[in-house]
């Protein structure tokens, strides 16, 4: 099942700002890229599978630890960001990762291909999340690993809530069906893991990562990064009239403020990491 053509044209038009502020993300990111290469225990040597890999992350930290000799496949449905990890992979020399135009239910891969399988913020907006989780789950070899990363509820994730508070106040936002593709569709407890259950995989264990999310940038150079990566939040603001996006804006720094270490912005930050090994 592909994805609404809504939701493809919002990636799309997010895929350039992605790759404009690629070591910017890569930064606040990596503790769950790291986390998700050690549940998935992806080694030296390793063949893996990105799944929504967006511009190529955590693909290319992974073809970092697998070496010269193991190799690294990240997939998306967005041409635009397979287009800029190829553009990535190539300026960083990382000849042991490709890049592929593919949806999570329709991986171009036989069965049983690679030692490990991992996604970071992709799963939340498959169309169907228990076809992609089974075709996740062919495509490993027995008695490896599959990892998987989501978001825990806004409230535990000031990188979302610092912004919808304030915008919510001028916008507003009708609740959205539960399993909606949406950032915070598995941040209950136990819905990934009963997810992954209906899908056919045996005995899943979730952990939760504590981490902060840092971006050794200004409040206002945040606030811009952090608009540019959203498609709502830019569709939002550009809703305004200049008065509305000019108090927004001035209220969203004196919430963001409160993040700022005189070093950069650091959010506290919550993630779900789900795993399961297969027999």
């Amino acid at each position: 099942m592909q994805p609404s053509s809504n939701i493809l044209n919002k990636w799309t038009g997010s895929a350039p700002f992605w790759e404009k502020h690629r070591s910017v993300i890569r930064h606040m990111f990596a503790p769950v890229s790291l986390a998700l290469a050690d549940e998935a225990r992806v080694a030296p040597g390793n063949s893996v599978l990105d799944v929504a890999t967006g511009p190529g992350e955590p693909a290319l930290s992974l073809a970092a630890i697998v070496g010269p000799q193991g190799r690294v496949c990240g997939v998306d449905p967005i041409p635009g960001m397979v287009e800029a990890a190829r553009r990535a992979a190539d300026q960083q020399g990382f000849g042991n990762a490709q890049f592929e135009v593919a949806f999570a239910d329709a991986l171009p891969y036989p069965d049983a291909a690679f030692d490990a399988v991992v996604s970071r913020f992709g799963v939340m907006f498959f169309p169907s999340p228990v076809d992609g989780v089974r075709e996740m789950w062919r495509v490993l070899r027995p008695g490896r690993k599959l990892a998987l990363a989501v978001w825990c509820s806004p409230e535990r994730n000031p990188f979302f809530s610092a912004l919808s508070r304030v915008i919510g106040t001028y916008a507003d936002s009708p609740p959205s069906d539960s399993d909606a593709p949406d950032a915070f569709r598995f941040a209950h407890d136990g819905k990934l893991r009963n997810m992954l259950v209906e899908a056919g995989i045996p005995n899943p264990a979730v952990r939760l990562l504590q981490f902060t999310i840092e971006a050794p940038l200004a409040v206002a150079e945040f606030l811009q990064v952090r608009v540019q990566m959203s498609e709502h939040l830019r569709e939002t603001f550009a809703a305004f009239s200049s008065e509305e996006r000019a108090r927004v804006t001035s209220e969203s720094l004196e919430s963001l403020a409160e993040y700022y270490t005189g070093a950069g912005m650091s959010f506290p930050a919550e993630v779900l990491i789900v795993s399961a090994t297969h027999e």
